[in-house]
């Protein structure tokens, strides 16, 4: 497992490395978001242990960008700073950290801490966490959707619709045949609901809108042919 730790201070950044490295982890710690920003799109790593009072820009800014991009979204992120506000940890994790620990912090109560978010995201790392197809992009763990790298806001049903829709190209659903594959026999939604969610979902798709396409009389298909 790779540890990356994006961290101002040098000695704190150390510290924690030489810790993690005894834990049996690959670690690399980077004391600038120049530096990080120059490796993360490229390098693939597990965790990353964020400082929030860094030169030049904010560790929030670093974690919008990680969770707006639809191909590291999925990297947990433990945030460790010296910002103690209630207000600033709620904005942390709402932005989509798994863990918020405040300086000083105890070493022992860090690893512990890893390991744990390590645990949780582990097991999903056997499975696909993205659909990608063309300039769409589904996010599977997150249930976001990304139109050309770009976050598009979706409700769950919408999330669902094309995610059955993507999964299944060419093939033709009817109203019903949705309906079942979302709800099962507890279906709390009328047929033509649907009609109302597809067309919502060809709007926020723009330009890849055209591959959700009615089959007159019968339902819907995903089918990228001209």
């Amino acid at each position: 497992m790779k540890i990356f730790i994006l961290e101002d201070e040098q000695d704190i950044a150390e510290l924690i490395k030489h810790n993690l490295e005894k834990e049996g982890l690959s670690v690399e710690y980077f004391l600038t978001p120049e530096d990080f920003l120059k490796r993360y799109k490229n390098d693939n790593f597990d965790l990353l242990i964020l400082d929030l009072m860094l030169p030049g820009m904010n560790g929030l800014e670093i974690l919008r960008l990680i969770k707006n991009n639809p191909s590291k979204s999925h990297i947990p992120i433990i945030i460790l700073t010296a910002r103690n506000m209630e207000g600033d940890k709620v904005l942390g994790l709402e932005l989509g950290a798994d863990d918020y620990i405040t300086k000083p912090f105890g070493v022992r109560e860090l690893i512990a801490r890893v390991k744990a978010v390590l645990r949780r995201v582990t097991p999903a790392k056997t499975l696909s966490r993205l659909i990608k197809i063309n300039g769409i992009t589904l996010d599977l763990e997150a249930f976001c959707l990304f139109v050309d790298e770009k976050k598009v806001e979706t409700t769950k049903t919408e999330f669902y619709i094309l995610k059955i829709l993507v999964e299944n190209q060419n093939k033709v659903f009817t109203r019903e045949g949705l309906l079942e594959k979302l709800w099962g026999n507890e279906k709390i939604v009328v047929d033509r609901t649907i009609d109302v969610h597809v067309k919502r979902l060809r709007d926020k798709l723009g330009p890849y809108g055209k591959y959700l396409k009615t089959v007159r009389g019968i339902g819907y298909t995903f089918d990228m042919n001209e």
